[in-house]
């Protein structure tokens, strides 16, 4: 990346739409400047001012302020990136930025005051609830949990199931590569669960060391024919054009501290998430079921 960005570069960089960093240049929303009647943006300081705003809340006497942009961590999903390009488009410089790594980096970033919200889908096998009980383990503080939605989770598999996968048991069948989630995944932790429930040794599992960080990867590790089979959304097996076999429905959730629950960004962000735009462009053939998104769950 060149030290001095364009309004293209910053848009690819910033993963928004350009007309977006034309309005915060031209209210002075990010560090800027203009050469020969064209806006140029020095990387350094564009880095400077990430930064700088997420470790805000960070600093006591900043614990309280807004922050420039709003910062998600958490578990990932292909439907994140429509809810980001909402919420860019429903504010005037507002970014909305996620860290995708996994549900359990997501509520230890909340707990350390780095992220706004934080989203995860960790399911507690003795209550059969989901995220609340680690909530209660992890979290000192008070945070109020809203329904994103529901989707389908289980084995993504090539096009035809070449492998004739049927259940995660046939995941031990000699010559079955599987490609696995990160340690701290709500995907991960719902995997070991599974093995422990049906007395499956990991180490039978081909592959069960070999670790991705999204759902999009695990799909792509099967589309190149590097892995047979990995646990991934129905979502990414529709987007790669690959067979799916369904493991779970599983509660996918929001997380935000109640300090911050009031700020406009997280009002903004909860609207989207409530509206007949985010719920239309999340379709039942991808896996989702959208009926009570947005709905308060725990506060």
């Amino acid at each position: 990346m060149a030290d001095l960005m364009n309004t293209q570069q910053v848009a690819k960089y910033l993963g928004i739409n350009e007309k977006k960093v034309y309005a915060m240049a031209n209210t002075g929303a990010i560090p800027c400047t203009r050469v020969t009647g064209k806006w140029v943006f020095p990387k350094k300081l564009v880095d400077q001012w990430i930064e700088e705003s997420a470790a805000a809340p960070i600093r006591g006497k900043d614990r309280k302020q807004e922050r420039r942009f709003l910062l998600a961590a958490g578990s990932d999903d292909p439907s994140l990136g429509i809810l980001r390009d909402l919420y860019t488009s429903h504010t005037t410089s507002g970014l909305f930025f996620m860290a995708s790594g996994g549900s359990t980096a997501g509520l230890t970033a909340i707990r350390e005051g780095v992220a706004d919200v934080a989203t995860s889908h960790l399911f507690d096998g003795e209550t059969g609830e989901y995220n609340l009980p680690f909530i209660k383990k992890m979290l000192p503080t008070e945070v109020v949990v809203a329904s994103l939605f529901y989707r389908e989770l289980g084995l993504v598999v090539g096009l035809g199931n070449p492998k004739e996968l049927k259940t995660t048991g046939d995941l031990v069948r000699k010559g079955i590569r599987f490609i696995n989630r990160q340690k701290g995944s709500g995907t991960r932790h719902y995997f070991d669960l599974e093995l422990a429930r049906l007395s499956l040794a990991p180490d039978r599992i081909t592959g069960y060391g070999d670790v991705v960080v999204t759902h999009l990867d695990v799909g792509l590790k099967v589309l190149r024919h590097e892995a047979d089979a990995g646990i991934a959304t129905k979502a990414v097996a529709h987007m790669l054009g690959l067979d799916f076999i369904p493991l779970t429905r599983e509660r996918f959730d929001i997380l935000i501290p109640k300090e911050r629950f009031f700020s406009p960004g997280v009002q903004v962000l909860l609207d989207i998430i409530g509206s007949q735009e985010f719920r239309a462009r999340l379709t039942p053939s991808s896996g989702y079921d959208v009926s009570e998104s947005g709905r308060i769950i725990a506060q």
